[in-house]
């Protein structure tokens, strides 16, 4: 059947579209020029050079300010120009302070996958050996609990547990089993902070520009932490002000803030404690986070996958849009009821949201990987090569059980840690 529409309703249906195209924000090359280096710069570098009417030569100027050169950027510039970027990154100043953290963390880690290879052929002497090795390297506290733990794990000794309860107070997945093998509470360092203030004037919790220049003040050597996280003390700054506060404290104390009550409240709580567990740590629920690959918000998506939902609900939004909490605890919401269709432990999930459902499936369809056996399922997951998601996984999962508990579900690890090697009651893809 034929529709005609009348001359009213032709120019509104144009002005509804019209509205769709120009939802789409625009920059100019004087607006990202002025932002400051850092990554949230770099994002707005990418997306000047992907607009229509950026000029060549304004590419060529800009590419000069990037802090750090990703494949989106490389593409991006190739499209303008006909050619890849040819110059230095600018690195902030404050990314120069971690490379002797790295360098640490690297001899430890080898000292560690040296010990986690001897207990895989049974040498569980050389074993310990290594991870004695690796604890006296390591500086990070999470990292000296995990090799107590796994000398307790080949020695069956719990003079290590008792050890690592005794020095540590850092909230981890190690930490919190030392707690659960001794029938221990866990630690007091947990904090849930409360905070009326709604907002606060002169900050954009969504204007990623604004968090680029609060971490250039976080970064500086001579800046009073405890006072600036008293300048971002609100519920809308609530990521900031505990971002600060951990560092403020060296991370003696673990915050878990509990923020957009009023929306997360219409889930139910093992879908709550998900959506935070996954959110303090993409972000520690900072709402204009951005990565060096380009995930965006709160919940650290992706552009493609910002893109599939979108299309999915059948909206067009800016990928500006994402740095809103809400709009990100949505896509959220709708991407974790796709994972969470084929994956029904929160440490599964945690992997297919960081590395992807294909890589998660083949993970644990691998031989051998999270099966009954010696040292299980703790083998499986430090033999991992993806070193992110290894990590992500293990963070994520023991933030759920934190969470599960402060939204008033009595639970602890270890069952959930036991459950890892039954198909049955973790996954779609091994039954």
């Amino acid at each position: 059947m034929k529709i005609l529409l009348r001359p009213l309703a032709t120019a509104a249906l144009l002005l509804c579209l019209l509205t769709v195209v120009l939802n789409a924000k625009a920059f100019t090359f004087s607006q990202v020029h002025r932002m400051p280096t850092s990554i949230e710069k770099d994002y707005y570098i990418w997306r000047f050079l992907r607009q229509r009417n950026t000029t060549k030569t304004e590419a060529q100027r800009i590419i000069r300010e990037v802090s750090h050169l990703n494949k989106k950027l490389k593409e991006a510039y190739r499209n303008k120009t006909g050619a890849y970027p040819n110059v230095k990154p600018i690195t902030p100043k404050y990314y120069l302070s971690e490379s002797k953290k790295w360098e640490n963390r690297a001899q430890g880690n080898f000292a560690f996958k040296k010990g986690i290879a001897h207990v895989q052929r049974q040498q569980l002497s050389r074993a310990a050996e290594f991870f004695h090795a690796a604890y006296r390297i390591y500086n990070e506290r999470w990292e000296k609990d995990k090799c107590l733990f796994w000398l307790y794990l080949v020695t069956k000794n719990k003079h290590y547990l008792e050890q690592m309860k005794e020095q540590s107070g850092h909230i981890n997945m190690y930490r919190l089993l030392a707690s659960d093998i001794t029938h221990d509470k866990y630690p007091r360092t947990i904090v849930v902070p409360k905070i009326s203030k709604g907002s606060l004037w002169g900050i954009d919790a969504q204007d990623p520009i604004d968090w680029a220049k609060m971490k250039q003040k976080i970064f500086n050597k001579d800046v009073d932490l405890e006072e600036l996280a008293e300048d971002c003390k609100s519920e809308e700054t609530i990521g900031m002000h505990t971002y600060i506060k951990a560092r403020a404290c060296n991370y003696e104390k673990s915050y878990f803030p509990m923020p957009y009550r009023d929306l997360m409240k219409q889930y139910p709580a093992h879908r709550q404690a998900l959506i935070y567990a996954i959110a303090r740590q993409e972000s520690r629920f900072i709402p204009s986070a951005i990565s060096r690959s380009f995930a965006l918000g709160m919940l650290q998506f992706m552009p493609f996958l910002i893109d599939h939902i979108a299309k999915q609900k059948g909206e067009k939004i800016d990928y500006d849009d994402i740095f809103n909490p809400y709009k990100a605890i949505e896509y959220a919401n709708i991407h974790l009821d796709y994972l969470t269709s084929y994956l029904y432990h929160p440490l599964f999930i945690a992997y297919a949201y960081n590395g992807g459902i294909g890589f998660t499936k083949r993970l644990i369809r691998r031989k051998g990987n999270f099966r009954p056996g010696p040292f299980e399922p703790y083998l499986s997951m430090e033999k991992m090569k993806n070193a992110q998601a290894r990590e992500y996984g293990k963070r994520v999962l023991t933030n759920y059980v934190i969470y599960m508990n402060k939204l008033g579900h009595p639970m602890r690890l270890l069952p959930f840690i036991k459950t890892l090697t039954d198909p049955y009651q973790t996954d779609r893809f091994r039954k």
